[in-house]
């Protein structure tokens, strides 16, 4: 993105190494790590997680609009409570996958999907004809994101990353493509 995204109270930029402790607090917890997809152990400590903002942040300008990794700070505080990403779903590479990854102290205050919203209205100006989200079936919270969203259930599927996952995706002509509300409350 050449500038920040921003929504009442968030903004989605770009990471920075300085955020390795509020991203720890994100991917250094188990109960993020959890249901992360594909599976990976939480991060364990400050350095290692400052080594991936590092490897995020040289990679980000390589990267083929709309895929990259963002930073969610609030913007009342400053604090980075969370992370977004648009990549390629294996294993051919065509699909586009969102996510979201938040602090659990803030889980249930909507910013999941007031970051997510504004981020899929961005990817939809960036030559994107459709996302997907894939969540682990008992990953209710991510679940519910994905309803708010407007994304629509495909299906369950063992594609990607080697685990059984549903499948849910919106494409530009959606409600919720343009970032309007779809659901009730964030």
């Amino acid at each position: 993105m050449n500038m920040p995204l921003t929504t009442e109270r968030l903004i989605v930029r770009d990471w920075t190494v300085d955020d390795a402790e509020a991203a720890l607090a994100v991917y250094g917890s188990g109960d993020v790590a959890h249901w992360l997809t594909p599976a990976m152990d939480r991060v364990g400590d400050a350095a290692a997680m400052r080594s991936v903002l590092q490897a995020w942040t040289e990679a980000q300008p390589n990267l083929a609009a709309p895929r990259g990794r963002w930073a969610v700070q609030r913007r009342d505080d400053g604090a980075v409570i969370g992370g977004l990403g648009i990549r390629l779903l294996p294993p051919y590479e065509e699909d586009l996958e969102i996510s979201w990854q938040l602090n659990p102290q803030v889980w249930g205050k909507g910013y999941a999907t007031e970051a997510a919203r504004v981020l899929i209205a961005w990817a939809f100006t960036q030559h994107t004809d459709e996302l997907f989200a894939v969540t682990r079936p008992n990953n209710h919270r991510a679940i519910a994101t994905t309803e708010r969203l407007g994304l629509q259930w495909v299906g369950e599927t063992d594609k990607y990353y080697g685990l059984h996952l549903q499948v849910y995706r919106i494409r530009a002509g959606d409600p919720g493509a343009k970032g309007e509300d779809v659901g009730s409350g964030l």
